[in-house]
């Protein structure tokens, strides 16, 4: 194995003292012959190196508070059945284990059952692979009711695979009439049994939280404001973001899936646009299918909105890499990636870039197609966020129509319908007493806007 140590005066994500879970072990394989899966030509131009993937898998053990001792590169020629990798590798990995005491072993790929129980009894410790060890941070990170339910509905179906053989009481009981019966229920049964019974708990749990955020989304609508979502990789700077355009206090860290509830705020825009902005669950590579299928309730609020802020950490080595991913899961979503006229790219980090570096990436902006155009931003200082929150309102507003309508003054059913299904900008009595009222509104509400009242005055844009 390739190892690799890492300099504890810099590492950001070192807990703080006596807050370790466990001496770990962070073990990258790769496999020589590895090339991107799809036939994108764009993805396979797009290749993490194994060192900047073990950076990551670091990244995650930490997240977790493990006291990472040592990492290394794994380079395998195949895959092998029984226990990932070679032989010989597993011989000198347990002499590593032994030597740095180390308790938990996490290795970067998706393991097998067979893969994981042969590893641990060959190593005498803990093993888990990538899906479990997101599965730990995200376990850690919900706060709330909806988000442990999601966390542990992930948690048991993949706990649902993991049941093999590696009792010695896995028969229970006998089973049948007399001394003859068969066997009875064994322990995998029974545990099996009782994780689908769970299981179909929280999935009706969960339907019940999906019907509850229907209705929040469906009453957003009718107080007509338009819906911003953010997404992107984890530690792409979401939360910051997010703090800075609505001055709230979400939790924001160097550190992978700081946050992992969703938070929705308004903000009013510089001409006057009040927006709901929603901050979501960070993205990564080969987010196991499990959490997107549990978190699908949480995702709606970027399939429903009006805009998707796809925000990217352009001072990482793999942006290009993780702006991928990030497409990957959205694409799961039905969102159809680059070319969804709701996606606004917005390049954030850029002060974390050296001067040449940020004219290049400011050059390689501006050559993109007006629709396309990125926003280069700093969250963390601040930079470019005016012309962000300009862009922002500027999409939204091509999107809407604003239209003048005349009321009679008595009419207060027809000022109220127009309060809650548009947004009402200005109001004006006549002299001749009728009011004059111009509103802003989607497509859908302008035309019921339109139905209902007597023939409105478009505005241009």
């Amino acid at each position: 194995m390739e190892p690799r140590r890492f300099d504890s005066t810099t590492d950001r994500l070192r807990p703080p003292e006596g807050r370790e879970t466990g001496r770990a072990l962070v073990i990258e394989p790769h496999l020589r012959s590895r090339v991107p899966a799809g036939p994108d030509a764009r993805a396979k131009a797009v290749l993490r190196s194994p060192a900047a993937r073990l950076d990551e898998a670091v990244g995650l053990a930490r997240a977790i508070d493990l006291n990472v001792v040592s990492s290394g590169i794994v380079p395998l020629g195949g895959i092998r059945p029984a226990t990932f990798i070679g032989k010989g590798k597993v011989e000198e990995i347990a002499g590593l284990i032994k030597t740095e005491d180390v308790g938990v072993v996490v290795m970067d790929c998706a393991l097998s059952p067979v893969q994981q129980r042969n590893l641990e009894k060959a190593w005498g410790a803990k093993v888990l692979d990538r899906t479990g060890l997101i599965l730990e941070i995200f376990g850690r990170r919900a706060r709330t009711r909806e988000g442990a339910l999601q966390v542990e509905l992930a948690h048991l179906t993949y706990q649902k695979s993991r049941l093999v053989r590696s009792w010695t009481h896995l028969e229970r009981q006998r089973g049948g009439f007399g001394f003859l019966g068969g066997p009875g229920e064994t322990q995998i049964e029974a545990d099996r049994r009782m994780i689908e019974e769970r299981i179909a708990r929280i999935e009706a749990e969960l339907d019940k939280v999906k019907r509850t955020r229907k209705l929040h989304r469906d009453s957003r609508k009718r107080v007509p404001y338009p819906i911003a979502a953010l997404v992107g990789y984890t530690n792409a700077g979401k939360s910051t973001l997010f703090n800075r355009l609505t001055r709230a206090s979400v939790l924001s860290a160097d550190m992978l899936f700081a946050t992992l509830d969703p938070t929705l705020r308004a903000i009013d825009l510089p001409n006057g646009l009040r927006v709901i902005l929603s901050d979501t669950v960070g993205f990564i590579s080969d987010l196991p299918t499990m959490l997107v299928a549990a978190f699908r309730a949480t995702l709606e609020e970027v399939i429903e909105a009006d805009l998707i802020l796809h925000v990217r950490d352009v001072s990482h080595e793999d942006a290009e890499a993780q702006s991928l991913d990030v497409e990957d899961v959205l694409s799961q979503l039905g969102v159809a990636g680059r070319d969804d006229e709701r996606l606004l790219e917005v390049w954030n980090k850029v002060d974390l870039l050296d001067p040449e570096a940020r004219v290049r990436l400011h050059n390689h902006a501006e050559r993109q197609p007006t629709a396309r155009r990125p926003v280069l931003v700093s969250a963390q200082s601040g930079e470019g966020l005016e012309r962000l929150a300009v862009e922002i309102e500027r999409r939204l507003a091509a999107r809407r129509v604003t239209l003048d309508f005349v009321l009679d003054a008595a009419d207060g059913a027809g000022l109220s319908w127009l309060h809650r299904h548009t947004e009402v900008m200005t109001r004006a009595l006549r002299e001749d007493g009728a009011l004059t009222v111009t509103v802003r509104a989607d497509p859908a509400n302008a035309q019921k806007a339109q139905a209902r009242f007597a023939p409105p005055h478009p505005r241009p844009h």
